[in-house]
């Protein structure tokens, strides 16, 4: 199987799914533990709640592997992304429940975690920036949306309930202030529908907002953890509830629209070309 899924889009967007892919390959799956062949830490059903992308013709990229294959959203070293935290690695080895993930003696060793370093997440890596690249021919600049979804209790890496719209620009590295701060008010109109709401708070953006967010080339990247509650059951099988999904829809899209509307007019009048003159 291939490590993603692409399609290319007319809009100045990317949107990254790097943890929705749920497919081990049979060489990996018969050494993990009977949970992790579950793979319960996916983010469920990303393509399908973000399926208004169709229309806006934005591009996605949607890996096909599971995290437990390899952390798409890891540095390449293993660098920790969150230092004195409980943070997961490049190959995890635990669940985020803190159960083993392989069986006895057959976690992958440095050669093996180089090797699929090479054959998933490099690829997916390459993707990105070569569309952003193409982006930012076509417009003059690029933005990178990477969605994400969590169960909205994990003891593992925070206290008590998450919020559930949680924005991350690494502390205005990837992106704007600017953006953000629109973001983080679109977000906040969407309080009196339940949803609360935190920037660049115990999520402020993994490897890839941080690695491919470059302001100051036109290139801006925003993280969005989602909690899980807000569209899904958190619990096995982890099935996609609609009568949530086209709840909490409306206001991710109005998030992606506002992304679009900010960068048209401020990095045009920064002088960067607006996508209808490119």
């Amino acid at each position: 199987m291939e490590p993603y899924r692409f399609k290319q889009g007319s809009l100045p967007l990317l949107v990254s799914m790097p943890h929705c892919g749920t497919y081990v390959p049979p060489e990996i799956a018969g050494r993990l533990s009977a949970v992790a062949r579950t793979v319960p830490d996916t983010d469920w059903h990303m393509p399908e709640l973000y399926d208004f992308l169709e229309d806006l013709d934005a591009s996605v990229l949607q890996a096909t592997h599971s995290r437990y294959v390899i952390d798409l959203n890891r540095a390449p070293d293993n660098r920790a992304l969150y230092v004195g935290a409980n943070n997961t690695e490049l190959c995890p080895l635990k669940t985020f429940d803190m159960e083993e993930i392989y069986l006895d003696g057959q976690a992958p060793d440095e050669a093996e975690v180089a090797q699929r370093r090479a054959s998933f997440w490099q690829p997916y890596h390459d993707r990105i920036a070569a569309e952003l690249a193409a982006i930012k021919t076509r417009h003059g600049y690029a933005l990178l949306w990477d969605a994400h979804s969590i169960r909205s209790v994990l003891p593992r890496f925070f206290e008590g309930r998450l919020p559930d719209l949680n924005l991350g620009s690494a502390d205005g590295q990837a992106a704007a202030p600017g953006l953000l701060d629109l973001l983080t008010a679109v977000a906040r109109d969407a309080e009196p529908l339940g949803y609360s709401h935190a920037a660049n708070g115990r999520f402020k953006g993994g490897y890839i907002t941080r690695s491919h967010g470059n302001p100051a080339e036109g290139i801006h990247a925003v993280q969005l953890e989602l909690t899980q509650c807000t569209y899904m059951d958190e619990a096995s099988p982890f099935g996609l509830r609609e009568d949530l999904a086209a709840q909490v829809r409306p206001v991710l899209s109005g998030l992606v629209h506002a992304m679009l509307a900010w960068a048209e007019v401020e990095l045009h009048a920064q002088g960067f070309p607006s996508p209808n003159s490119a």
